[in-house]
């Protein structure tokens, strides 16, 4: 029963390759659909990697400003208030001064002035207020090893002058 299929009279004889018989599977659409499918995926990165711009400037710099940073990205995500994002942005772009490293180079040197050897005086002084919250009394101005609580001497007398040997 091969019958012919009969052509509507008013349809041109030759039909656009898109056009698929009825019960075929339609081409066109599958290759749209999938180009539509990797476009969309491909905007959804571009927009998370364009978001995450700022953070990954600041990765290189001080953690905290890397975690202000990353806080104002996330804030700007989810609110879709973009000035987060472009406070991260320009707080990513300074750089800031490392006081970090200046202040522990005061602080080594004022131990080395003191005669403590640097990064000892602060492990001792946590061992002493340690020790003391841990005992159940001390002996006056003095810890139970019998250091004292304030330096016994002092460079100014009783009467307010300077003794001569700090003058």
């Amino acid at each position: 029963m091969a019958e012919s299929i009969d052509i509507n009279p008013v349809a041109p004889h030759h039909l656009p390759s898109f056009i698929t018989a009825p019960g075929e599977t339609d081409v066109l659409m599958v290759i749209m659909g999938i180009f539509l499918a990797v476009a969309i995926l491909m905007f959804g990165i571009l927009f998370l990697r364009l978001h995450t711009l700022p953070e990954r400037m600041a990765h290189k710099s001080q953690k905290i400003q890397f975690e202000i940073v990353a806080v104002l990205g996330l804030i700007a995500l989810f609110t879709h208030m973009h000035i987060f994002w472009v406070v991260g942005l320009l707080l990513a772009l300074i750089d800031f001064p490392d006081f970090g490293s200046m202040m522990s180079r005061i602080a080594g040197s004022v131990e080395r002035i003191a005669g403590v050897k640097p990064g000892d005086a602060a492990a001792g002084i946590e061992a002493k207020v340690a020790h003391e919250a841990t005992s159940e009394g001390h002996h006056g101005d003095r810890y139970d090893d019998g250091t004292a609580l304030v330096p016994a001497a002092s460079p100014i007398n009783a009467t307010g002058e300077k003794e001569a040997g700090h003058a």
